[in-house]
C-alpha cells in the first residue's frame, strides 16, 4: 500500500484507480443499476419469504413478555450485522478501498488465513440446514 504523490489517494497492492467512466465502476466491474426502490424490493422479497409466516408463530409461542423482548433482541443483532457488513464493504480506504464482492472476500481481506476456512464452513453448513429446513416445511404444507 503507497500513497500516490499526483493524486494524493492510497494505492493497494493488485488495485489502480482508474478515472471515473460512463459504464464502469472504479475497479473495472460494470457499473450497477440498482436504486434504493430495488433495494427496497429485495429487501421486503427476502424477509417475507422466509420469516414473516412463521414470526407470529414463533413469538406467540413464546408469550406477551418473551415474545417481543426476544424479537427486538433479534432486531438489534439484524441492525448490528449489517453495519458489520457495511463496514467491509471496502477494504483498506473506505471510499476508495477495494470492494469486497462475497463474504468470503470481505473475511479473507479483513481476517485472512484460518479464518476464512471457518467463515466457509459455517456458510455451507447453514446452507445445508436451510435446505433441510425448506424442504419439511414445504413437505409438510403439501399435506
Amino acid at each position: 500500500m503507497g500513497q500516490d504523490t499526483t493524486t494524493g489517494k492510497l494505492e493497494i497492492a493488485g488495485f489502480a484507480p482508474q478515472a471515473p467512466s460512463k459504464c464502469f465502476d472504479d475497479d473495472g466491474r460494470l457499473k450497477r443499476r440498482g436504486t434504493v426502490w430495488t433495494a427496497s424490493a429485495h429487501i421486503i422479497t427476502a424477509v417475507i419469504g422466509s420469516g414473516v409466516l412463521s414470526l407470529a408463530w414463533a413469538t406467540a409461542q413464546l408469550g406477551w413478555v418473551a415474545g417481543p423482548t426476544v424479537l427486538f433482541l433479534f432486531s438489534f443483532v439484524t441492525y448490528y450485522t449489517s453495519c458489520l457488513l457495511a463496514a467491509c464493504y471496502r477494504c483498506g480506504d473506505q471510499v476508495n478501498g477495494k470492494r469486497n464482492y462475497t463474504y468470503m472476500e470481505a473475511v479473507q481481506n479483513n481476517l485472512g488465513g484460518f479464518q476464512v476456512k471457518i467463515c466457509g464452513f459455517i456458510q455451507y453448513f447453514n446452507l445445508v440446514g436451510v435446505a433441510i429446513g425448506y424442504t419439511i416445511a414445504a413437505s409438510i404444507s403439501a399435506m
